[in-house]
C-alpha cells in the first residue's frame, strides 16, 4: 500500500515537530488541521491539508481514506480544565473515532502519541518505566484521566480488532515553537523572564521536542505493534531545571523553594478569578496536586528497541528561550 502520512495535531508543538520529521525521511504528509486554525508552525513544509476537528468523526474519516500510516498527536493538553466534558470528547471519543477510521481504511500502522501521564511512578527518585504499577484512580486532573482512557481504549482495538497501533509516551517536550505555549513551556519562559520568584520543587523529565519528534519516526519504523515506549530525556529537580534556566539565560536569580500547602489558597483564589476571565491560572490545584510526585522515566526500553536517543536537557531549554526570545515571548538580552 502507498499513500500519505497523516499526522494530526500538526499545527501545534509536539506534531509539527513530528510532521517536519517525517518530511526529512521523504513521507508525503497530509495534516489535519482546524479551521482558522495558526499554520505558522507548518510554514514551508510541502503538505496536503485537511480541514477537521477530533470532535467531528466525519471530518476523521475523510482525511484518513488513502492514508498509509496516521501518527495522532491532537491533544487537548491543559491542567487547569474547568469544563471537563469537552477535553474528554477531543482526547477521548476523538482517538477512538480516528482509530476505527484508521482501521476502516485499512491503515499500515499508526502511532498514537500518549504521555508519560498515563505511566505508574516509583515514589521515589528510582525512574518509573512501561512496566511501573498503575490504576486509574493514580491519575491526577481531567488531562490525565483522559490520556489514561485514551491509552487504554486505543490497547483494547489493538488486541480486539487488530489496530496495528505503536504507542509512544513522551516526557515533558521543550525546544521551539510551543506556540501556545504548554505548561512546562510557559514555566520557563516564565522563569527566564524572572517572573519565577518562587516554586515547589518536584522531579520531571524534561525532553527535546525534536528528540520526540524522531520517537516518534522510530516508532513507526522499528516498534512493536500493541507496545509503549517512553520518549524522555533528562530527569531534574525542579531546583535544577530552574538553574540550568538560569544558566541559559546567564542570569543567576533568587527563588524561594515554598511548601505545597502554602500554595493552596492561592491556587483557590487564582482558579476563582480565572472562572471569570476566562484565562488560564498561573497555578491551579492539579499543578499542585502533582508537584507532590516525582515524575521520573526511563527510556531504557526506546533506546534498545527502537535505537532512541535524546539530547541534554541544557539544549532543549537553550532552543526554548531562544525560540521564545525570537518570537516576542521573552524580552531581548
Amino acid at each position: 500500500m502507498t499513500g500519505p502520512t497523516l499526522v494530526t495535531g500538526a499545527t501545534g508543538f509536539v506534531g509539527s515537530a513530528v510532521a517536519r520529521a517525517f518530511a526529512a525521511r521523504g513521507h508525503a504528509l497530509r495534516l489535519l488541521v482546524r479551521r482558522g486554525s495558526d499554520h505558522g508552525n507548518i510554514e514551508g513544509l510541502d503538505a496536503e491539508l485537511a480541514e477537521g476537528d477530533l470532535t467531528d468523526p466525519e471530518s476523521l474519516a475523510r482525511a484518513v481514506v488513502g492514508c498509509r500510516f496516521v501518527a495522532h498527536v491532537a491533544a487537548d493538553y491543559r491542567i487547569w480544565v474547568p469544563k471537563p466534558a469537552a477535553m474528554r470528547a477531543a482526547n477521548v471519543a476523538g482517538t477512538q473515532a480516528l482509530m476505527r477510521a484508521a482501521l476502516a481504511a485499512g491503515v499500515e500502522r499508526v502511532v498514537y502519541c500518549s504521555s508519560v501521564a498515563t505511566l505508574g511512578l516509583t515514589g521515589t527518585t528510582t525512574p518509573a518505566d512501561e512496566h511501573t504499577k498503575v490504576t486509574r484512580a493514580a491519575m491526577v486532573g481531567t488531562y490525565k484521566t483522559s490520556k489514561f482512557d485514551a491509552e487504554r481504549m486505543v490497547l483494547d482495538l489493538v488486541a480486539s480488532e487488530g489496530l496495528p497501533a505503536v504507542i509512544v509516551n513522551p516526557a515533558a517536550p521543550v525546544g521551539p515553537r510551543d506556540i501556545k505555549p504548554t505548561p512546562t513551556g510557559r514555566m520557563i519562559a516564565d522563569a527566564a523572564a524572572g517572573r519565577m520568584p518562587a516554586y515547589v520543587d518536584t522531579g520531571l523529565n524534561i525532553v527535546h521536542v525534536d528528540d520526540v519528534a524522531e520517537g516518534h519516526a522510530l516508532a513507526l519504523e522499528r516498534g512493536t505493534i500493541g507496545e509503549r515506549y517512553i520518549l524522555g530525556g533528562e530527569n531534574l529537580t525542579m531546583a535544577q531545571l530552574l538553574a540550568l534556566v538560569d544558566d541559559v539565560t546567564g542570569r543567576r536569580q533568587r527563588r524561594m523553594r515554598l511548601p505545597v500547602g502554602v500554595l493552596w489558597p492561592v491556587a483557590l483564589v487564582a482558579e476563582a478569578v480565572s472562572r471569570l476571565t476566562g484565562s488560564e491560572p498561573r497555578v491551579a490545584r492539579d499543578h499542585l496536586r502533582m508537584a507532590r510526585k516525582i515524575m521520573f522515566f526511563s527510556s531504557a526500553k526506546a533506546e534498545a528497541e527502537l535505537g532512541y536517543r535524546a539530547r541534554p536537557a541544557r539544549r532543549a531549554i537553550a532552543d526554548a528561550v531562544a525560540w521564545f526570545r525570537e518570537n516576542g515571548r521573552l524580552p531581548p538580552r
